[in-house]
């Protein structure tokens, strides 16, 4: 008989403390940039009747022997349902023996590691004085960003812009004070105030066109895009990626999906060579990250199923270790 743990979203929550999640993503992506991983090119299954769209993202870690698969579903009209547009599940698999040791729900999970890989680049490249935070956008992942930089940084001051202002209020309260979040956020009427002076910008939106302008950011500011993921959205404007030392987390994946560097380039703007590195190639002490407190700094990040296998083997370790989740035997 099999024996596999169940985690709700909840346990989730629990069992993968940001700062836990920060040191995994550092080993993830020092493991992926020194091809110590398999990543197959993610499985796509399109779903024509009602226009939703599967995907399936295995990956296997050769040092720290973790292996998973992520299943990830975006079924648009969801939302006509009052039914969430995305879910997700990860299956955690033992590295030795192939067997299934863990199915654990995978939104919050990748929430979670969406978050821990902008903290471990803001760790590896932001000032380490840096102290003033702008978040634009004000959903799941802008928390998870925010509640990340914190935990890397000592950070005072929060600016938070989002075209809906209520969104922005709901954040601003839900996020003062929250773990390592200081207690002074400010909400912004528009994202050009929210990033002028501030040290470290997060980009957590879904927008199609730059959210902010180059001209309005000051030397030695780091940023994180994550919110834009194909090859047409822009977040960050082709002004700040000329200017600044842009770093991946995977360049097949970047070149592939990350608008923000794909529109500059097919600009002629921009060539491949202008990506310094992957963030693992830092992490590994192969690149070098800011060598100068003045230079702008922008980690772009599309996601990469290492981050998911290895943030599902931390979640299981600490879920066995406090006896959380439910344990069921196939």
């Amino acid at each position: 008989m099999m024996k596999m743990r169940i985690l709700s979203a909840n346990d989730v929550r629990h069992a993968l403390p940001m700062a836990e999640a920060i040191a995994g993503m550092k080993q993830a992506f020092a493991q992926l940039s020194t091809e110590q991983t398999m990543v197959p090119l993610r499985g796509r299954v399109n779903v024509a009747p009602v226009g939703g769209t599967t995907l399936v993202m295995p990956a296997y870690l050769a040092q720290s022997g973790d292996l998973a698969v992520k299943v990830v579903s975006v079924f648009p009209q969801n939302s006509t349902r009052h039914e969430p547009t995305i879910y997700a599940a990860v299956l955690v698999l033992d590295a030795e023996t192939g067997r299934p040791l863990a199915l654990m729900e995978g939104g919050t999970l990748t929430a979670i590691r969406t978050g821990a890989g902008a903290g471990a680049a803001t760790d590896l490249l932001a000032r380490p004085d840096a102290s003033v935070v702008a978040i634009l956008g004000s959903g799941v992942q802008a928390r998870t960003q925010l509640e990340a930089v914190c935990t890397v940084r000592h950070i005072r001051e929060v600016r938070v812009y989002s075209p809906t202002n209520e969104h922005a209020v709901e954040f601003a309260r839900e996020m003062r004070g929250h773990g390592p979040v200081p207690p002074l956020i400010r909400i912004m009427s528009n994202a050009e105030t929210a990033v002028r002076g501030a040290d470290i910008i997060c980009a957590a939106t879904t927008s199609i066109k730059p959210v902010f302008k180059g001209k309005d950011i000051s030397p030695g500011t780091h940023i994180n895009g994550v919110g834009s993921y194909t090859p047409t959205m822009q977040e960050v404007d082709a002004d700040t990626v000329k200017r600044a030392l842009v770093v991946v987390d995977s360049r097949e994946a970047a070149w592939e999906e990350a608008g923000d560097l794909i529109v500059p380039l097919q600009a002629g703007l921009i060539s491949e060579a202008h990506v310094h590195a992957e963030i693992g190639e830092i992490a590994a002490g192969l690149k070098p990250g800011r060598t100068n407190p003045e230079q702008i700094t922008f980690f772009k990040s599309v996601g990469v199923a290492v981050q998911d296998a290895i943030s599902g083997r931390i979640a299981l370790e600490n879920a066995v270790a406090h006896g959380w989740g439910t344990e069921v035997s196939l």
